[in-house]
């Protein structure tokens, strides 16, 4: 089997331990990681903002760096999303290039998506004894359509005790290009968003996207709270190792 991952813009220069993880993970059910060097952004800033030509330039340089891979392994449902969706959008007049969008569409995955829907694993044999609630980023539960997989996965780790996120579903705010152009509103939607994350009384939050999660994080610190938030392939990999 070979598997690539795709790291993604914030994973790669914010969060790369999320990558870390998951080859981790990987590896421990004896499956080797490459990855392309050639990599880059999957383009979805340029295409939200309308320069289409731009995100097509990098959607290129996506289908060049995994042509050879079985599988690609993504630590964001955003990203995977873009890459499902509006790939094939972006290459509708070039039949060569299309044919190309769609096979890479068709052996992406998320994260979670690749450990219980591919691999089918739902129990990893992590130990994590905390109080933990689940944000459901928008691009990854809508778009991509990722609802029972993390949940399935949470709900096997050992000594966890999941608890509702109120208003789960309301987004966080952060939307990529949404939070620049429309600051306040998103501002108040993550003070929302953290107001119900805190009415949970939970100990870490855990979500599968970095730009929702890194938005969440630092409307808390902002507010000086105290409460963990991790990438969900994070808390495994952590629930794991300390086994």
């Amino acid at each position: 089997m070979n598997v690539s991952l795709f790291i993604t813009c914030l994973s790669d220069a914010v969060h790369p331990g999320v990558g870390k993880a998951i080859a981790r993970l990987l590896a421990r059910h004896g499956i080797a990681v490459d990855f392309p060097a050639i990599q880059t952004c999957c383009g979805q800033p340029a295409f939200n903002s309308g320069y289409w030509e731009e995100a097509r330039a990098a959607a290129q340089t996506l289908l060049a760096a995994f042509d050879e891979s079985d599988f690609v392994i993504s630590p964001s449902g955003s990203c995977t999303g873009m890459i499902h969706h509006y790939f094939p959008k972006l290459f509708a007049d070039d039949p060569v290039q299309l044919k190309k969008a769609r096979s890479l569409a068709e052996k992406t995955f998320e994260f979670s998506q690749f450990f219980v829907n591919v691999l089918g694993l739902e129990r990893l044999g992590a130990r994590f004894p905390h109080k933990v609630t689940y944000h459901p980023s928008c691009h990854g539960s809508r778009i991509l359509g990722v609802k029972n997989e993390p949940l399935t996965l949470l709900q096997n780790v050992e000594g966890l005790e999941l608890v509702p996120l109120p208003y789960a579903e309301d987004c966080c705010g952060f939307g990529g290009t949404f939070a620049v152009k429309m600051s306040e509103i998103s501002g108040a939607m993550v003070e929302e968003k953290v107001d119900h994350v805190l009415e949970s009384e939970a100990e870490v939050l855990v979500g599968l996207d970095l730009g929702c999660l890194l938005n969440i994080a630092g409307h808390l610190r902002y507010r000086g709270k105290n409460l963990r938030v991790m990438h969900l392939a994070e808390l495994l990999e952590e629930g794991v190792r300390g086994q």
